[in-house]
This record gives structure tokens, C-alpha cells and sequence, in this order.
């Protein structure tokens, strides 16, 4: 069975089972320092950071240049080219991984999220999430040439190596969209359990792909040969990314969950069975396997780096600082000139993060806090969960009277957002009803 060393779409060649080299690179696309972090598997270091734009929340004013929330990534079937969404300012970011230097930038329409070059390495495919279609790039002109009808939100979009069908899942829309990439146009639509699937991944041999459903906390499985669903998996609360490693003569796969801050570790038989979970740092995101199979990298989207976690024992062996709340995460194989390049990258931009996990103190509600520290002033990142749908709730911090910031939560009771405190929280948050009774705190 071949191992799915590059992304789908990519071309498989011999170095697929080589063994972890110096020359090859983890990248996370960084949401709030827009940066793209660059790490050394082989010596699980940080190398150093590619600057597409200003450090949230210097991004208040009219945006003339740089980019915001870079967020997405993919690369060429050669290695020789990466991709970055911003989904803050619509623009694809073309990045030469020899030099880290930007050698081009298309701007597409509002909100792209994901894109990946297709298996000819001739055309790059972009959703555009928060409208209705797939953007098809020229990489060598920077241009885009056409679009592609879909549903509202399409979500991220996956080659098959063969070169005939794309798979693209939605944000959305409950439905994925199998295209005929020859002619660009979508020739099944496989309704799925859920609307929100912001991740696809194909299994090593290429017979199934897995899409999680963030908004429920499961994974669907199709088939790429029947194109209908085999299975959906009850994996957890935000479930995020996922990635496929071969471990001796079994295929797993590695499932990010963020609200439990772990990884979940399945069999991928016919019954899908939970094999061993592995406790992570705060809110795993992106997950991508090393050529050999024997790591695991993973980006924690609040602790502001990335782990490696060891196929063989499910054990993490490594934990990096990086940017700020890393998004997508991939694994390149032989990039770089040198073991210790670090041509056109900048120093690390950002701190650590200080996660603050908040207890109930009625009900089952749920929640914590990401407090990134900006000099003398503080971001306050807040993620409220199984509270009272359509209620305001306040943000408490540092045991001061008035509230940092408000939110009113949606017709799931959740809410999410960022505010700007003054640099005093010093570990202890408190939510309170609006006019009301605390719901939420922090340990002393």
C-alpha cells in the first residue's frame, strides 16, 4: 500500500518512504501574527517565520498592503511551491520554499479558505467559502482563469492523483461536490450529516476520503470508487484536521480534536475503532504525516506551536513555539537548500499564549481563554460553549468591575471572539449573564 506522503493531487515518487531529512520542512499558516511559522522536522526546531502582514490587531485601519488571517495552505506536486490563504484579505500568497520568498499573489473572492494544486501541478484550485465557488489559478501567470459553480461555502478541495476527480466539502452546505476536472464541472453531489466540513483528507491507497464535521464532531468516510458514504465516526467536540499514517502493517488515523485538546487515533478497517487518544496542547488544529510515517505534527491553534507526535507509541516527543492560533499545518519533503536555512525568514514575532480553562459554575456550560500578551495591552480570546442560546454574556478579566467585552450567543448557545484588555488578567476570567448571575470562571 503507498503512503500518502504529499497532498492529494500530489504525485507519488520514491522518496515517499524516505526517512525524516534535514532538508525538509513543517509549516503552519499562523491566523494572528500572519505569518507562516518554518520548522525543522529533523531537529523539531523553529527556523524561523515568513512575514505576509502585521500581527493582530494592528490590522484596524484600511489594509494597503499585507495580508490577514493567513490561514490555508497547500503546495505543488514538485514541493517547489507553497500556498497561503488569507482569509482576511482574499489573497492567495505563491511562496518559492527554496528562498521563503513571495514570488506571486492573486486575489480572489470573499473569504477563500483552502487551495491545492491538482495533480498536473497546472492549475491551482482555491475555495472561496464565504461565496459560491472554486477560483481556478494559473501559478505560472498568478491569474485566475475560471470558476467553478458550486453551493454556498464550498470548504476545501482535494486532487485525486489519477488526475480525473476533485473532492470538495462545505462549510455550508451538507453536501460534498465530486468534479470532473477535465471539464471543471461537478458530476455528483453526496449529501453528508453535516454543513460545516472545513477538512478532507484521502487515505494512503487513495480508496476513501475522510472529511471532518467541525459543528458535530464526527468524520465521514466516502469511497472514491462507489463515490457514496461507507461511514460517519462520532469523534468529539471540534473536530478539526485529520492525517493518515502507516504503523507496521496498519493504516491509522490521526484525528485533531480541539474541544477535548486531543488527537484520536482510529483504525481504518471496515469498522472504524478508536485505538488510543493522546492528549495534546490547547485546541489541535492541523495535522499532517512525515514521508516516513513515523511522525505525526500537529498545530495547536491556542498554545502557538506545533507537537510531533510518534506513531509508534502515540506519544508526543515534541512540543515547538510558533505563531499565533496556527490554521493549516503540511509536511514538505526536501525543500530547502540547506539544513540550516533560514534564508528570508524573520525571528519568532510573538510570545507564548497563556491558556485559561473556565469551570462551570452553573449548568454544563463550557469555555476558556487564549491571553496573548501585545506589549501593554492584552488579546483576550474567549470560546463559550452550552450556554443560554441568544443571551449576552460579559467577559470579566483581572478581577476588574467593568467587563472587557460582550457577546451574545447563537441559537446553539455558543460564542466566540477577541477582545482587548489592559495587560492585567493574570489568570482569572469570570462570565457573567448580562445583568445576571456568573456562569463561567476560572481556577484560583
Amino acid at each position: 500500500m503507498k503512503q500518502l506522503a504529499f497532498a492529494a493531487g500530489a504525485m507519488l515518487c520514491a522518496s515517499a518512504w524516505a526517512a525524516i531529512s534535514p532538508l525538509d520542512r513543517v509549516y503552519t499558516a499562523d491566523q494572528n501574527t500572519n505569518t507562516i511559522s518554518v520548522f525543522s522536522p529533523a531537529t523539531n526546531t523553529l527556523l524561523g517565520q515568513i512575514k505576509l502582514g502585521n500581527s493582530r490587531p494592528d490590522v484596524l485601519s484600511p489594509l494597503y498592503k499585507g495580508e490577514i488571517n493567513v490561514h490555508g495552505l497547500g503546495f505543488s506536486p514538485d514541493h517547489k511551491t507553497l500556498i497561503a490563504i488569507s482569509n482576511g484579505s482574499n489573497s492567495v500568497t505563491f511562496i518559492d520554499t527554496a528562498t521563503n520568498k513571495v514570488k506571486g499573489k492573486t486575489y480572489v473572492g470573499r473569504s477563500p479558505h483552502e487551495g491545492f494544486f491538482s495533480a498536473d501541478g497546472k492549475e491551482v484550485w482555491v475555495v472561496v467559502r464565504g461565496e459560491d465557488y472554486i477560483s481556478v489559478i494559473d501559478p505560472v501567470t498568478f491569474k485566475e482563469t475560471r470558476r467553478i459553480q458550486t453551493d454556498l461555502g464550498p470548504g476545501m478541495v482535494q486532487f485525486h492523483p489519477d488526475g480525473k476527480l476533485a473532492f470538495a466539502v462545505s462549510s455550508f452546505t451538507p453536501t460534498v461536490d465530486i468534479i470532473d476536472v477535465a471539464s471543471h464541472t461537478i458530476i455528483k453531489r453526496i449529501n453528508v450529516v453535516s454543513p460545516f466540513s472545513p477538512f478532507l483528507q484521502f487515505t494512503p491507497d487513495y480508496s476513501e476520503i475522510w472529511m471532518t464535521h467541525k459543528d458535530v464532531g464526527k468524520v465521514t468516510r466516502i469511497s472514491t470508487r462507489t463515490l457514496e458514504v461507507t461511514g460517519v465516526i462520532d469523534t468529539g467536540f471540534i473536530s478539526n484536521h485529520l492525517a493518515f499514517a502507516k504503523v507496521g502493517d496498519e493504516v491509522r488515523a490521526y484525528v485533531t480534536i480541539g474541544g477535548e485538546n486531543v488527537v484520536k487515533v482510529y483504525s481504518t478497517g471496515k469498522e472504524a475503532r478508536l485505538l488510543a487518544t493522546i492528549p495534546t496542547g490547547a485546541l489541535p488544529h492541523g495535522a499532517w504525516t512525515s514521508d516516513d510515517n513515523s511522525r505525526v505534527y500537529i498545530g495547536l491553534e491556542n498554545g502557538d506551536g506545533v507537537q510531533a507526535i510518534d506513531t509508534a507509541s502515540n506519544k508526543i516527543v515534541a512540543t515547538i513555539g510558533g505563531g499565533q492560533a496556527p490554521q493549516a499545518l503540511v509536511y514538505l519533503s526536501h525543500v530547502a537548500p540547506s539544513a540550516s536555512d533560514k534564508s528570508n525568514l524573520v525571528p519568532r514575532v510573538n510570545q507564548d499564549a497563556v491558556n485559561i480553562q473556565l469551570k462551570p459554575l452553573q449548568g454544563d456550560s463550557k469555555g476558556f481563554v487564549v491571553v496573548r500578551s501585545l506589549g501593554v495591552v492584552e488579546s483576550i480570546e474567549a470560546f463559550l460553549y452550552k450556554l443560554k442560546p441568544d443571551t449576552q454574556y460579559d467577559v470579566y478579566a483581572g478581577g476588574n468591575a467593568a467587563p472587557v467585552g460582550s457577546f451574545r450567543t447563537n441559537a446553539m448557545g455558543m460564542a466566540n471572539g477577541t477582545m482587548i484588555g489592559p495587560g492585567q488578567t493574570n489568570g482569572a476570567v469570570t462570565v457573567k449573564e448580562t445583568g445576571g448571575a456568573a456562569v463561567l470562571a476560572s481556577q484560583p
